[in-house]
Parts: C-alpha cells; structure tokens; sequence
C-alpha cells in the first residue's frame, strides 16, 4: 500500500495546514473555547492546530543571541509554585519560560539551551533582587552587567510606607484614625493615577498626620535616583536620603535604607555610562504575561501555556504562510 504525503495536510489528516493556521490565528485574541464553539471543534483538537500555528511561529523565529536580558518568575498556580521567564529586552519578547521554581539551577536550563557562544553574548541582565537569580547569571555569563529592577525596588519601598500607615492607624484613636481608614490604595498609588475626590483625601491625610506625610515625601523623592548618569552623584543622593531619615522614627524606612545598601553595586549599576535598558519595558512584558495567564486560565497542559506566552509576543503569520487549500 503507498499513502501519498501532501504537504498541504496538518499533522491530523483531517484539517489542512491552511485550516490549521487560521484556527491558530484565532487563538492569538480568542480563548479556545470561544474558537472551538465558532468553528464547531472539540477543545482538544483547537489546542492541536494552535500548536501547529505556534511550531510555525518557532520556525520563523528561533532563539535569538540577546543583548539585554530580563529574568522574572510567574505564579503558574496557588502554593508559591514558581516558572523563570526570560525575555530579550532589545526584542521586546519572552524567549524562555521553564524550569520547576525560581532556584539557581531552575536558571541554568534557560543558559544551557541558549549555548555558550550566546551566553557569552549578554552584556546587561535585568533582575530582582533575587540572589538565586544573581549567582546563576554570574556563573553562566560573567561579563554581564547585572541590573535591579527598579520596579521591585520602589515595591520594597512602597510596603515600607504601608507598614508606616498600618502602625499609624494602630497608634491613633478617634478622628486621627478616621483619616487614614481606607487610604492604602490612596496613599501608594501614582499622584497622577489618583481620581480628583482621590487627590483631596491624599491631601487632607497628609495634612493631619505629619508622620504620613513626611514618609510620603521620602517615597516619593527616591524616585529620583535613577535619574543620575553617574554613580557618585546617585551615590551622594542616597547618603542624603538616608541622612533625611534621622530623627524621623521610620523604622520600616530604615530597613529598607539597609537593603538598598546591600544591593547597592546591581542598582547603581543604571548609572553606568554606556549602553541602556528601559527598565519599564521590563514591567511592561511581565503586565502583559500576567494578562496572558488570566486569559489563559484553565490550561491543564503547562507545556502548552508555556508556548502561549511566547508565542504571544511574535509577529503573526502573513496569510500566505499556506498556500495549501482549505
């Protein structure tokens, strides 16, 4: 018996490639119930052609040699059970999600499938403050310029402040209290973000509790520090933020002083002359993996939510990618 291969079928012979890649470019905005009800399919087999989709996105697109990196984890399901997301920051995309936590040796299987001609290639590494993560890119790519997410920095510092105003409302009685009651979300967000009824109980908060309002003001200020080119001039800003603690009885203000003196050499890093990174585009990609996991909740196969959030980020086929019929 001979069976004859025709390079238009999908892997299941019962679809062609074409009608694959348009059930694949469905689920790139679609969940896959909602295609698998439009296209009258069982779920399983919309999960089967939007692999097929996404293996052609792979092909068109391998694993990149990447300049700037940035290294995260996600929640992948309650209980602390952590995946490593690295992206390449000049591209704008995740390349890597794996492992079993956030170890060191759950990060040197992404620098094992780069290679170490690419590894070598790295020159800054965006990170939290995660040590795990430090050691493992030290020792996989040495040359790289270790960088502390910015981000993670001012949440240390924005729990710092909360800290702040919980001891507050439980040193308060009365009317003293009654300002505070409510104003968490008030007092961390961005001014700019706050609603006009939201500015003035801000104003009215930091007017009646001295304490609030000079940790606000401190808060607000260490923003400051990645606006230097140099390190001995952010170096000079800190001492003086710190010098501004004095006296001030901020005790949750005073830790994370120590902190940030602790991971002094990955922050003031940003300072260093030469090539950048945006570090909010490092925020950006983990806001938008993040939308990725709640529209993607449901997902049993994590080797698949994997791929999703990958793929996700490539460029959609053309629509000849198939020239087969449908």
């Amino acid at each position: 018996m001979f069976v004859e291969q025709l390079d238009w079928l999908a892997e299941n012979p019962r679809y062609t490639q074409r009608f694959a890649l348009h059930v694949g470019k469905l689920c790139r905005d679609m969940t896959n119930r909602a295609v698998a009800d439009m296209e009258r399919l069982h779920h399983t087999t919309v999960k089967t052609l939007d692999k097929i989709y996404m293996a052609e996105q792979f092909k068109r697109a391998p694993m990149p040699s990447p300049r700037a990196i940035g290294i995260d984890e996600i929640a992948i399901r309650k209980g602390h059970d952590y995946r490593i997301v690295v992206s390449d920051l000049d591209r704008a995309r995740p390349i890597w999600v794996g492992g079993k936590g956030r170890k060191e040796e759950d990060l040197d299987l992404f620098f094992a499938a780069l290679g170490l001609k690419k590894s070598a290639a790295i020159q800054i590494a965006v990170m939290d403050m995660w040590r795990a993560f430090h050691n493992s890119t030290t020792r996989n790519a040495p040359q790289a310029r270790i960088v502390f997410d910015k981000f993670h920095i001012i949440s240390h510092l924005g729990a710092a402040l909360d800290e702040v105003r919980r001891s507050e409302y439980r040193r308060l009685t009365g009317k003293g209290r009654s300002f505070i009651k409510g104003q968490r979300y008030t007092l961390l967000s961005n001014p700019e973000n706050l609603s006009l009824e939201g500015r003035r109980s801000l104003k009215k908060l930091l007017k009646v509790n001295r304490r609030l309002h000079t940790a606000y003001l401190l808060k607000e200020s260490f923003g400051q520090l990645w606006n230097y080119q140099r390190e001995a001039n952010a170096r000079a800003f800190f001492e003086r933020w710190k010098q501004s603690l004095k006296w001030q009885r901020l005790k949750p203000y005073e830790k994370f002083a120590t902190m940030v003196e602790k991971h002094w050499a990955g922050i003031a890093s940003y300072c260093t002359e030469g090539d950048k990174v945006s570090l909010g585009l490092v925020e950006g990609l983990n806001n938008k993996i993040r939308v990725l996991q709640r529209r993607a909740y449901g997902y049993r196969d994590e080797d698949y939510l994997k791929l999703k959030i990958i793929a996700a980020f490539l460029p959609p086929l053309p629509r000849n990618a198939s020239k087969g019929p449908l």
